[in-house]
């Protein structure tokens, strides 16, 4: 290990991207984790989101997995969706999940000046990464909504994304099976909204997918 690598371990150690407990080996989770979210992850979670739309998650949010996720999005922790991948992975592999291309669930302008990074596009790039399918915007934010955490019941948050979303580019949507990517679903609410509009915009498929969604 080289001097420089030994100095960023003293001065910010490995931590367990789930329990963030101090670890060190490379991977980023510890034994414990790995056999314990692994089990999780085999478990199929599908949730029918609209009439005609399914979601996948791996992962279901809460305890570690919730916390790992916040970290993620609010507290900079962007190399998280790496291993994220792998279970997204796991959960098309498993769930024999296929497309033309992927796209993502996008912040808004303001929000990702604030972030620095859209958590699901990360998502996105890891999963095309991974088997070859072109990784495209599709979907533009009309405006700042408040978040859906804060909202409060499914149907508030219904309300909350209704006409936010817009497609880009229809040449791109048109006669496509999308995969649409987001890191959390709990009502379905936002990937329901984002799904309508590439349905819209002449997509012949939508399936999406999260690393986690709330227990029904």
């Amino acid at each position: 290990m080289r001097i420089w690598d030994r100095l960023l371990d003293l001065l910010f150690p490995r931590r367990c991207a789930f329990c963030h407990k101090l670890i060190e080996t490379e991977d980023p989770m510890c034994r414990e984790c790995r056999r314990k979210i692994g089990l999780m992850a085999g478990e199929r979670h599908k949730k029918k989101i609209s009439a005609s739309v399914d979601c996948y998650a791996p992962l279901l949010y809460e305890g570690d997995v919730r916390s790992s996720l916040l970290r993620y999005k609010f507290r900079g922790q962007s190399a998280y969706a790496e291993v994220y991948g792998e279970f997204l992975s796991k959960c098309i592999d498993e769930n024999e999940i296929s497309c033309d291309s992927i796209t993502w669930v996008p912040l808004s302008r303001k929000r990702l000046h604030r972030r620095g990074y859209d958590q699901a596009r990360l998502l996105a790039e890891q999963i095309a990464g991974r088997y070859g399918y072109p990784c495209v915007p599709m979907l533009k934010k009309l405006r700042d909504n408040p978040a859906q955490s804060r909202t409060g019941e499914a149907a508030k948050r219904k309300v909350n994304v209704a006409g936010v979303y817009a497609a880009i580019n229809e040449e791109q949507i048109k006669g496509k099976r999308i995969l649409l990517v987001d890191d959390i679903v709990t009502t379905g609410a936002t990937l329901s909204e984002a799904a309508k509009m590439l349905k819209a915009a002449g997509a012949v498929e939508i399936i999406c997918i999260a690393v986690a969604q709330k227990r029904n």
